[in-house]
């Protein structure tokens, strides 16, 4: 996306969240516990850390919202320099990133993951609705060694997208219906 616009389908992003809210509850009414102690594919989590992960591309979401929203006022450059920084921590995060789910499931069980993952969708509906297409333009520089996702620079528009782009691609990993 060239820098400055953000030619962002609003309906499309909604409809977007819709699909993957009910994904999500599909996924955790049919889980049985065994189901969600399976290991993924592509990744060292079971079924539900992976799951807890692709809530949390939504909760991240809102956070980098209000990054990105600060370093567009900001010049280029200084989220050029974060980004810079964020990626040569690149090794700390994976670890982090990691860890996360594998302690966030013994707090929340698939109920709370999937309350959780209707508030952080309808949060992300309503900001998106009080965006101005000026807004949705502005952008920040990103860690592109964090997240396949993330580009050299991105606009809040971008940003609106990506947590149902990671929710995509992860649910594929997982391996919850039967075996066979």
């Amino acid at each position: 996306m060239a820098h400055g616009r953000s030619a962002l389908d609003r309906q499309a992003v909604l409809d977007d969240y819709d699909r993957a809210r009910r994904t999500f509850h599909a996924l955790l009414d049919e889980a049985t516990p065994a189901s969600l102690a399976r290991p993924t594919t592509g990744t060292r989590w079971t079924n539900r850390q992976l799951l807890w992960h692709m809530l949390f591309g939504y909760l991240v979401t809102r956070v980098v919202l209000g990054l990105a929203r600060g370093f567009s006022r900001l010049p280029r450059s200084a989220s050029k320099a974060f980004a810079r920084l964020l990626d040569a921590g690149t090794l700390p995060f994976d670890v982090i990133n990691y860890l996360g789910p594998c302690g966030a499931v013994k707090l929340f069980g698939p109920r709370s993951m999937g309350a959780a993952f209707d508030r952080i969708t309808a949060s992300l509906e309503r900001r998106l609705a009080k965006e101005s297409e000026r807004d949705l333009a502005r952008g920040m520089h990103c860690p592109v060694r964090w997240d396949p996702f993330f580009q050299d620079f991105m606009t809040l528009a971008d940003f609106y997208r990506y947590p149902t782009r990671h929710f995509d691609f992860h649910h594929d990993q997982l391996t919850l219906g039967p075996r066979g």
